[in-house]
């Protein structure tokens, strides 16, 4: 399994081995024991699939504050997206900034977004599903977001001037000049 760290610190891409044959391939997308022998110990309680049938369907800006704050481990299974974490830790070297990365069926890749972190994606191809791990359960008093395409931000979601396929919920999501995190930095992980 490979990992590689991104600008943003703690979040990281995880691409795992694929051993094939004739018959196609295998691949092992976790495993505790080689995770936390990596630094990446975490105790996934939940797994979530998504379906998006149209291409350009835009899932976030999302986050769970504490005491049910979700670290997340994202894959793409069918199709294409582009998966994005913000930082929102207050008095991060980082804080507003965002990294993305293209995940497929095809390129195997997975996004770890911890705990103080937004996550969006949006679909580049139609039909999309997506699996991901979380550390806590959904819970509805703790979900929250922040507006897709909030200028501060600044992400490039590759849309040009095509609109996206929002929900009514992220469509009127707060902007993060009106957010007050309840995540803080902890320094350097």
């Amino acid at each position: 399994m490979q990992i590689e760290k991104t600008a943003l610190s703690g979040v990281v891409i995880i691409t795992p081995r694929r051993f094939g044959d004739a018959r196609g391939w295998f691949s092992e997308t976790w495993n505790a024991e080689r995770m936390a022998e990596a630094g990446l110990d975490l105790a996934f309680v939940q797994d979530n699939h998504s379906f998006s049938a149209t291409k350009g369907t835009l899932r976030g800006l999302h986050y769970q504050r504490p005491p049910h704050a979700q670290d997340k481990l994202v894959r793409c299974t069918r199709g294409e997206i582009f998966d994005v974490a913000v930082d929102i830790r207050k008095g991060s070297p980082t804080y507003g900034q965002w990294v993305g990365e293209v995940l497929s069926a095809e390129n195997g890749r997975q996004l770890l977004i911890p705990k103080g972190f937004l996550h969006g994606f949006v679909t580049l191809t139609a039909d999309c599903e997506v699996q991901y791990k979380c550390t806590d359960v959904y819970a509805p008093d703790c979900d929250g977001g922040i507006r897709w395409n909030d200028p501060t931000i600044g992400i490039d979601w590759g849309l040009g001037d095509t609109a996206p396929v929002l929900s009514a919920k992220d469509e009127v999501a707060p902007l993060l000049a009106d957010f007050d995190s309840p995540f803080t930095w902890e320094g350097a992980a």
